[in-house]
């Protein structure tokens, strides 16, 4: 049913249908209003019958989801940013021990400096935990990809990230076309887990595992992120099918039949590119665009397919491997292993900076010149970098880096934490 509604909103009342037995909440911005939402449901009797488990941290979340996870319940929780980091160590032992938990990311910048703006820096920290992350283009696609992630999730019993922008996707109000609850159910059969904890058969699950049988523990992780890749697109078209509209998948392009130039990028800005690559196309610019669905496991062969006829591809992601470049583009790199294109890296919209359709289209004219740098971050201040390296060099105690550039630009405080 179309409604107008917040992405939060969508979200929840979606992860409703899907009928979780329990879920572990604790609030962080800009995942809360999803949490929220969903403790009204149960408390209005909307969704029952449910255990909702408030928590004393992000920490706990994953521990108590961990725990229901393994008694056989279908579980659920949120988090971004600092929370994700908080309870990575539960976060890998919900991965190695094979529970189909699924998880929303808000999308969220991690600091220090503290930021609670947009960036992909959580999940991106996170791309080897063992978790299959799945990233939204839309609300609408945030809403149909939990339903995709419980059925994946329990397929494979392996947790399931849906990462979605926070603020931009989360805060948005948009028309959302919110799956009926007979719908759901079709499509998602009745949780049947393939490990439970079971009294009248006592196990013990994550016991110490020695080098004798360690490789061979994580490469049947592995080997399941790789059923995956087939898993993901099945159940793609299962739900096109199902509900009437395409949704999730490994990969999804954009006007690429003929590019010579491509541009890769995962989440919501997606939208801005093609509404460039749309402009551009009126001025005869063969380009287009590639959106990644499935982050991990890594779609290596449907990239390489989809991009493999161009002349360059431009990585557009927002997260910074320090150090290196960027994460996706590392991934990017692998798949096109071999083949005569060109790969660029463009650092964008780190801790929520806008990325525009004119700084794209600049990029896009310096890519299709081929005179784009290998790294590029789109539309850094120069000027205040500049000046802080030559205070550092300076003075030894130069002082703490973030607040000398909020005073080089005049600002105090950049808002509410």
């Amino acid at each position: 049913m179309f409604r107008q509604v917040e992405g939060s909103r969508a979200v929840a009342e979606t992860v409703a249908a899907c009928r979780p037995d329990v879920i572990c909440a604790y609030p962080i911005s800009p995942q809360t209003h999803i949490v929220e939402a969903l403790s009204q449901l149960v408390k209005a009797g909307r969704l029952s019958p449910c255990e909702y488990v408030n928590v004393e941290s992000e920490f706990a979340a994953m521990s108590v989801a961990i725990g229901a996870s393994a008694a056989g319940a279908r579980t659920y929780t949120a988090t971004a940013s600092q929370g994700l980091l908080f309870m990575v160590e539960a976060v890998y032992n919900a991965s190695g021990l094979g529970l189909p938990i699924v998880m929303t990311v808000a999308n969220r910048a991690i600091g220090a400096p503290i930021n609670i703006w947009n960036d992909h820096s959580d999940s991106m920290s996170q791309r080897d935990s063992g978790w299959i992350q799945l990233y939204a283009r839309t609300n609408q696609e945030a809403a149909d990809l939990h339903v995709q992630a419980f059925r994946l999730a329990e397929e494979l019993s392996l947790p399931v990230m849906v990462c979605m922008d926070g603020f931009i996707l989360t805060h948005a109000v948009e028309r959302v076309d919110i799956p009926e609850q007979a719908d759901v159910d079709a499509f998602l059969p009745p949780f049947e887990p393939r490990q439970v904890l079971d009294p009248a058969e006592p196990v013990s699950i994550g016991a110490m595992v020695g080098p004798e049988a360690f490789t061979e523990v994580r490469y049947l992780a592995h080997a399941k992120q790789m059923q995956a890749l087939e898993l993901i697109p099945q159940i793609a078209d299962e739900f096109r099918d199902q509900f009437g509209r395409d949704s999730g998948g490994l990969v999804s392009s954009y006007r690429t039949e003929d590019a010579r130039t491509i541009i890769i990028a995962l989440g919501s800005v997606l939208g801005t590119i093609q509404d460039v690559i749309d402009a551009r196309r009126d001025m005869r610019r063969k380009i287009g665009a590639v959106g990644i669905g499935s982050f991990r496991p890594f779609p290596l062969e449907a990239l390489r397919e989809a991009v493999g006829h161009a002349k360059r591809v431009v990585v557009l992601e927002k997260s910074l491997s320090v150090g290196i470049g960027g994460p996706v583009s590392a991934n990017v790199r692998t798949a096109l292993a071999g083949l005569d294109i060109t790969t660029y890296t463009v650092i964008a919209g780190l801790g929520g900076r806008p990325i525009t359709q004119a700084s794209l289209h600049e990029v896009c004219e310096l890519a299709r010149d081929d005179e784009l740098e290998p790294l590029t971050f789109l539309d850094i201040n120069w000027d205040v970098v500049n000046r802080e390296l030559g205070r550092r060099q300076a003075r030894r105690r130069s002082g703490p880096e973030a607040e000398n550039i909020l005073r080089d630009i005049g600002t105090v405080a950049s808002g509410p934490v």
